[in-house]
């Protein structure tokens, strides 16, 4: 591997068990920060977040890590490089859940990168190239209507002028919330940055694909963009005896046609579409009244912003005329948009050469969700990988990755830190 003598089966093999006992052990300590119920709650700015985010802090230390918050609070954890002026590496992922969320979901991210760096400090000492491991403030938008907040506020993508007048479903105040925390503006390390040299993210997959494959490791192409739209379709409610089917301006049938038309047209444009129908309201909504009104929202994802474009101008065009032919009104309002993120070709490729050599079976794969790397991905070459999640669940208590794959993802991130950290080819200033 790299300059070392090649690993053998043997030894890949316990170090891979030595792997699966520090990961499953980081994983059940960090669930225990959570509210009260089911799963694992752990929301933006709440007093669980905030003993997670401190008890990281010690943990970080601990390992002999130069640990530290900034004024979001991210927290860091640096491996100091005997180069310091070369751009630093960084991975982890979120500390923050979705209600009553899974133990995996960012936290084997965060487990990953220290875990991996640890291993690293033990065993090789200080790299060339620092090596930063980061538990990221927030990704999942669950407390307050703003994503991404960790990551964003890194790569400048996110700001301060972003949360006036946010708040959470009790009214507090996003502002509020953050200084309790002993964070917000000024407080603390400026969470811009702009040395960053690589961002490497490792994640459960959310879905089934590399489980029903049999496949260890997904070496991620691309985060798909997402477009978010409301359509709403306006028609006369009447009465449903007296009022004769050829005579009816029905805008629940209206949108039903329309959403059939968007899922034929989906399963023919083929994989990485996804187009997707989740809220529907329809006025009076009563048995006996033909309906008046019928709104519903359309989520499309596609990893090429080409085709993401196509299909929503194509649904667009072909609604309208729907309801044109039935003489419904129709409007379509864009609410959200979210361009695809390609990763890192070259990082991808040594990837592909790092499975390749450990003798893990990987593929290349999109990823449907979003994630921080996209955020990075817009400040310096980024780069995810994905392990297996049992029966595709993600965001529930029933989430579950078996602790050898959970080992085999650490072991793959291991081994490319190590490449970017600790060999010569790491003195360069790109990676």
């Amino acid at each position: 591997m790299g300059q070392r003598a090649r690993m053998s089966e043997q030894d890949r093999e316990e170090l891979l068990e030595r792997l699966e006992e520090k990961i499953e052990a980081f994983l059940e300590w960090l669930s225990v920060y959570s509210a009260e119920g089911e799963g694992v709650t752990r929301l933006l700015y709440t007093r669980e977040w905030l003993q997670a985010q401190q008890a990281l802090m010690g943990k970080l230390s601990d390992m002999g890590l130069d640990a530290s918050f900034d004024e979001v609070g991210n927290v860091f954890g640096k491996l100091a490089g005997r180069k310091p002026e070369l751009p630093p590496v960084l991975t982890g992922s979120h500390t923050d859940t979705v209600v009553n969320g899974g133990r995996y979901d960012g936290a084997y991210g965060i487990a990953a990168a220290l875990v991996a760096l640890d291993y690293l400090r033990e065993t090789y000492g200080a790299p060339i190239r620092t090596l930063e491991a980061v538990a990221l403030s927030e990704e999942e938008g669950s407390r307050f209507p703003l994503a991404y907040w960790g990551s964003g506020s890194i790569t400048g993508e996110r700001g301060f002028r972003d949360i006036v007048g946010l708040t959470d479903t009790e009214g507090i105040s996003f502002e509020e919330a953050m200084n309790g925390c002993g964070f917000g503006d000024g407080c603390g390390r400026r969470a811009r940055r702009e040395d960053v040299g690589a961002f490497i993210e490792l994640h459960i997959e959310q879905g089934s694909v590399l489980e029903r494959e049999g496949i260890s490791v997904g070496v991620v192409d691309a985060i798909v963009g997402q477009r978010r739209f409301q359509v709403t379709v306006a028609g006369v409610a009447n009465h449903a005896g007296t009022t004769p089917m050829r005579m009816r301006r029905d805008a629940l049938e209206g949108a039903s046609a329309m959403i059939a038309l968007l899922r034929e047209e989906a399963l023919r444009r083929g994989e990485p579409l996804v187009a997707t129908v989740g809220r529907l309201s329809v006025q009076p909504n009563v048995p006996n009244v033909v309906p008046g009104l019928a709104a519903f929202t359309v989520d499309v994802r596609h990893a090429d912003a080409a085709e993401l474009a196509s299909f929503c101008a194509w649904f667009e065009g072909r609604f309208r005329e729907a309801a044109e032919a039935r003489e419904l009104g129709f409007e379509c309002a864009e609410w959200f948009r979210e361009e695809p993120a390609p990763m890192d070709e070259t990082l991808k490729e040594q990837l592909d050469t790092v499975c390749g050599e450990l003798g893990i079976a990987s593929r290349r794969m999109v990823s449907g969700a979003g994630h921080d790397a996209q955020m990075f991905q817009r400040l310096c070459p980024s780069a995810m990988l994905f392990v297996p999640s049992r029966g595709g669940i993600s965001h529930s208590p029933e989430e579950y990755t078996s602790p050898r794959e959970l080992a085999a993802g650490v072991l793959v991130l291991t081994e490319l830190l190590y490449r970017l950290g600790y060999e010569e080819e790491a003195s360069n200033e790109e990676i």
